[in-house]
C-alpha cells in the first residue's frame, strides 16, 4: 500500500578512519548521491523500503558512492503505533521536499536521491544509472566529519563544511537562493517489536535512523560551517554513525553530501 498525506569516472574513495575510539571521514572530489527514506513504523508499506535501505552496502553502493538516511516522520503515529524513531523536524523536512518539487503530497514510504523524489528505488537499473550520474558530478562543497564517544556514554559528532565557490553559497538575495549544512546522529542495527497498528506482530530491523538532527545556513565569508551534535543513544543495540550534506535551498540541489557508517566505539 503506497501511503500518500555518463558513465562514473575516476573514484576517489572518502577517507574513514578509525583510532582511539573516534571516526572520521573526508568527502571525495565527485559528489556522493544522497539517499533519503522516509519511512514510518506505523506504515504497512514502509518494511520493503527499510530492508532496501539496509541492503544498498551489499548491492555495491559503499560510502564512496552514497550517503543513505533514514529519516522517521511522525504523521502516522496516530492510526496505532508510535513509531519511537520518529520527529517532527523530519516530517517538515519531506514538505519541503515537496515544496521544491511543488508537489502536493507526501506520502510513505518516499525515496529521494540527489535531492529528487525516485519512485524507481526497487528497479536496481534505475537506482544505478541515477547514483553514477550524481557521482559524475565535481562536488561543489566539501565536508569533514568526526565522530567519539564521551566517557559519559554520550555519542559526539562536528560536521565542518566548505563551499569553496562563493556563487553556490548563496545569500538571500542570490539567484540561486542560501546553501544549508543539514547534519544528523544515526543508528543503525535496530529493531522493533510492533505490538499495535499496521505491523502488528511484525520485528521491523533498521539502519542509518537520524536520532538527531540540526541545520544552518550560516556559512562565513570564507564559505565554511560548522555544526555540533551530542547525544546519548537509547538503544543499547544500536550502531552509531552521522551524516551531513550541503544542499541549496531554492532547487534542492546536493552540493555534497557524506556519511560516516558504523563507527566502531
Amino acid at each position: 500500500m503506497l501511503r500518500f498525506a555518463l558513465a562514473f569516472v575516476a573514484v576517489l574513495l572518502p577517507v574513514v578512519s578509525a583510532f582511539a575510539a573516534q571516526c572520521k571521514a573526508s568527502s571525495p572530489a565527485h559528489t556522493l548521491a544522497l539517499v533519503e527514506l522516509y519511512s514510518s513504523e506505523g506504515c504497512s508499506s514502509c518494511p520493503p523500503a527499510d530492508e532496501w535501505l539496509s541492503s544498498l552496502e551489499k548491492q555495491g553502493y559503499g560510502i564512496d558512492r552514497i550517503a543513505p538516511v533514514a529519516f522517521h516522520v511522525d504523521y502516522w503515529d496516530y492510526i496505532g503505533w508510535k513509531d519511537r524513531f520518529a520527529d517532527p523536524r523530519y516530517s517538515v523536512r519531506q514538505r519541503n521536499q515537496a515544496a521544491i518539487e511543488r508537489s502536493r503530497a507526501i506520502y510513505t514510504p518516499q525515496v529521494v536521491l540527489a535531492g529528487r523524489d525516485f519512485r524507481k528505488w526497487s528497479s536496481p537499473a534505475s537506482l544505478e544509472s541515477t547514483v553514477l550520474k550524481a557521482n559524475a558530478q565535481p562536488a561543489r562543497a566539501k565536508i569533514e566529519l568526526t565522530l567519539s564517544p564521551d566517557a559519559d556514554g554520550r555519542f559526539n559528532a562536528v560536521a565542518i563544511a566548505q563551499i569553496p565557490e562563493a556563487g553556490e553559497r548563496g545569500r538571500e538575495t542570490s539567484e540561486r537562493g542560501r546553501s544549508t549544512l543539514h547534519f544528523a546522529l544515526l543508528e543503525s542495527g535496530l529493531s522493533t517489536p510492533v505490538a499495535a497498528g499496521e505491523n502488528r506482530g511484525a520485528t521491523l530491523r533498521h539502519d542509518r535512523v537520524a536520532r538527531a538532527y540540526v541545520r544552518t545556513t550560516r556559512f562565513d565569508a570564507s564559505g565554511r560551517a560548522e555544526l555540533r551534535l551530542s547525544a546519548r543513544l537509547d538503544s543499547s543495540a544500536g550502531k552509531p554513525g552521522a551524516i551531513a550534506f550541503v544542499q541549496r535551498d531554492a532547487d534542492g540541489e546536493v552540493l555534497q553530501a557524506l556519511s560516516v557508517p558504523t563507527c566502531g566505539v
